[in-house]
Formats: C-alpha cells, structure tokens, sequence
C-alpha cells in the first residue's frame, strides 16, 4: 500500500461509517388510520353503478343563475382568497425549510483604514495604515441523522395539507351557495303560494259577507274568516325577509356587497334534482379533501416527531472562510495575499433541563391528537355519505307524497268552494277544506327545498369532483 493509500482508505471507512449512522437517524412514522375499511355504503343501492360528481356538478340542476354565482365565487369568494394565501404561506415555509439542506454561502468585502501615533516621536508623528480585505465563507451543517430532512419533510406534508384545505372551503362554498340560492328560490316560491292562499280566503271573505247581508251566515263566520286572512298577511313579511337576507348572503359568499348583487331567480319548480351514487369507501377517502388534509397533517406530525428525536443527537457543522488580503490594492489579488480556513465541529447538548426530550414527548403527543382527527375525519365521511343517501331517499319519497296531497287538498277546496256558494255546506266544512290547502301547498314548497338540499349535501359528501392536484 502507497504513502497516500492508507489515509485515503480511513477517509474512505470514516465515511462509510457516517453513512451507516445516518440510515440508523429517525425515519417519520408511516401513516395509519387503523380503521377496519368497509365493503359498502349501506344505503346505496348495491345494483347501481357508481356515479361520482362532476367538478361543476352544481349545473346538473339546470339553474343559470346558480351557475352565474358559482363562476363569481371562484373569482371573489373571501374564504377560497384566504384559504389560497395560507398555500402561499406553507410554499414559502417549505422554501425556508428546504433551504437549511444546502450551505449558506456569504461574502464579505472591505477598506480598513487606521491612525496611529509612535510613543518615541517627540514631535508625536502620526501614521496612516490602509487595509484592503475580501472573504469568501461558506457553512454547512451534515444532515446524519436526517433532521433536517425531517424538518422538510413536515414543511412538505403541511403544503399538502393546505392545499387539501383550500378543496374543502372550495366544497364548502359551492354547498353554502347551492343551499343558499336554493333557500331564497323556496321563501319566494312559498311567497307566491302564500299570495294564492290570501287571494283565495279573501274569495271566500266576501262570499261570507254577502251571506251575512243575506243572513244565511252569522258574525261569527265572518270574524274566523278574517282571522284566516290576517294570519295569511301576517305570514308574507317574514317570507320577504328570509328571501331578502337570503340575496344579501349570495353576494357575501360573491364576495360582492349586498347592493351590487343583480339576483334573478329560476323557477323554483323547473328545477332538477340529479343524481349521483358513490362507490367504493376506499374510493370516497381519496376524494374528500378533509380525508387527505388529516392525513397531511398527521404525516407533518409524523415527521416533527423525528426530527425531535434527531436533535437528541449530536450535530455535525462544516466551515470555511477564504479570501485575499493586503495593505495594498494593487497586491490585492497575489498569492501571498491569500488565505483560507476549514473548520469541522462536532456539537452535543449535555444538559438542557430536559428541554429536547420535552419536545419529543410534545410532538409524539400532538401526532397521537391528529391520529384521533385522521380517523374522526374518515368516519365523519362515511357518516355523511350515509346520512345524505337517506336524506336523498327520503325526501324525494316525502315530496312525491306531498304533491299527491297537495293535488287531493285542491280537489276538495274546489268542490267545497263550489258547494259553498251553494249553500250546501257547513262554513266549519269549508274552513277546515281551506286550511288543508293552504297548508299542503306551503308543505310541499318546503319538501322540495329539502329535497334540493339533500341533492346537495350527497354531492358534498361525495367529494364534489374534487380532485386532488399533484405538488
């Protein structure tokens, strides 16, 4: 073996050595539910296929101007501008991370000029020294034990995890403005039944009357049909108000103020209800945007967890400083005027108080809280999905019994109006006919809001055609 052989090969076994260390350092956790996965929804309907939402699946409802205020959400809505600053704010914080794995580098360049007097001169002659200096330096600390790769890599799933948020306030949204729009749509559409139900008891007001005048009806017939009337007057301001308020909250979620929002409502009962059914479970968590944000976040937790443990260890820093220095400017750049510095530490804490395994704890502690909300978002997503596919079913069962009710009440109100006028039939008969009508007719506006709100809240919980972007 040569002179230089030998040290060559020790440099050669050292770094191996450092190599084997490095791969024992901490490795984040893998993320795990630990949730059995089910087969299947249990209120979907095993024979039919899956039919996962479109990204724009508001339009399958056929209501232009829902469209017109999603397109204006996109663009204003103040909850998606915050939601999508926070994701500038996790890449910049993954760029500070990330920044650490590479050296920092620095230079340094400057004209030293000093006065000095000489102690021996009687006449305390002065000199005037110059010096010219230019430093290049670099230092850099070994990631062995990975945490800083661990540091990243938390920076990295917190990215994630931010952008998975912003899908979720972007579901949000969409829902809030559907049910919204659907809510004034019902208060206006319950407006205009509620006017039919006032123009038809004041129709029967004035047969009372004339009754009265004839004398086939008392004051008391006269007195419960004005009763009627007023409680029907008494019901319009609050339908006003709800859809009023209603508009002012679509231009909010526009990000528009209420005075610059021009709403023209669809018709209420032009509306379609679509479809969708899902399919796998497995399926469902990869579309849910609050699924995949706590399990980013657990990940980041998984990877603070190890970085803490690596901090227990020792940490090894590179440095190195070089450059030029003269008296002269024009011998700046000599090789005599040069010099250069490397320097390797080696740092551990001996004692702290117990403060680095304090952080171990901590952040194992904080990975086991966001474990419990990994798992509660996961069987929270089931349990919306099961919720909406009853409330689909239902509903859409309740609204065609409504209608059928509806349409059995409004024969009867005609035959009992007709009879009225006749003088076949009891004023009692006729009220009780009335009241029937009037309140099947509002029954049935409020079950097809429902209806309409459990469409949408299926959507939701299927993910909305939210697809996850890649990083």
């Amino acid at each position: 073996m040569t002179r230089n052989a030998a040290p060559r090969a020790r440099a050669g076994w050292a770094l191996l050595l450092l190599g084997a260390l490095a791969a024992c350092g901490p490795r984040p956790e893998p993320v795990l539910s630990g949730l059995a996965a089910t087969a299947r929804f249990r209120n979907a309907d095993a024979a039919s296929p899956a039919q996962w939402p479109d990204p724009d699946w508001w339009t399958r409802f056929d209501a232009p101007e829902l469209d017109r205020l999603m397109t204006a959400a996109m663009a204003g809505n103040f909850d998606l501008a915050a939601a999508t600053a926070r994701v500038r704010q996790a890449d910049a914080q993954l760029r500070i991370a990330g920044a650490s794995l590479f050296p920092t580098v620095g230079v340094d360049a400057g004209a030293t000029q000093a006065r000095s007097v000489a102690s021996s001169s009687l006449a305390g002659r002065s000199r005037n020294s110059t010096r010219y200096d230019a430093t290049l330096s670099a230092s850099y600390e070994v990631d062995f034990w990975g945490r800083i790769r661990s540091l990243t890599e938390a920076a990295r799933q917190n990215l994630r995890a931010s952008r998975f948020d912003v899908g979720t306030v972007l579901l949000t949204t969409e829902a809030s403005i559907a049910n919204t729009y659907f809510e004034v749509l019902a208060a206006r559409e319950e407006l205009r039944v509620q006017e039919q139900n006032l123009a038809a008891a004041r129709r029967i007001l004035e047969v009372i009357r004339q009754q009265v005048n004839f004398g086939t009806a008392t004051g008391l017939d006269l007195a419960q049909q004005e009763t009627v009337v007023a409680q029907l007057q008494a019901a319009i301001p609050s339908l006003r108000q709800t859809a009023e308020q209603g508009a002012n909250a679509l231009a909010v979620l526009t990000g528009q103020p209420p005075s610059a929002l021009d709403l023209s409502p669809d018709a209420f009962d032009r509306l379609r209800i679509p479809t969708a059914a899902p399919g796998q479970p497995a399926d469902l968590l990869a579309r849910r945007p609050d699924v995949q944000a706590a399990e980013a976040s657990l990940a980041a937790a998984n990877a603070d967890v190890a970085a803490a443990r690596a901090a227990l260890l020792p940490a090894v820093t590179l440095s190195a400083s070089g450059g030029v220095q003269s008296a002269m400017l024009g011998t700046l750049l000599r090789p005599e005027s040069q010099f250069f510095s490397l320097v390797a530490g080696l740092a551990q804490t001996i004692f702290d108080g117990g403060a680095l395994r304090g952080q171990v704890a901590l952040s194992r502690a904080q990975a086991e809280e966001l474990l419990v909300e990994y798992r509660r978002a996961i069987v929270t997503a089931l349990q919306d999905v099961e919720d909406a596919l009853v409330a689909l079913r239902e509903t859409t069962a309740q609204e065609e019994l409504r209608a059928e009710a509806a349409a059995r009440a409004q024969r009867a109100y005609d035959i009992a109006e007709s009879q009225l006028r006749a003088g076949t039939i009891t004023l009692i008969t006729l009220l009780n006919t009335q009241q029937t009508l009037f309140s099947a007719r509002v029954n049935l506006v409020q079950a097809r809001l429902a209806r309409l709100e459990a469409a949408v809240a299926l959507f939701r919980a299927l993910g909305g055609g939210w697809q996850p972007q890649p990083l």
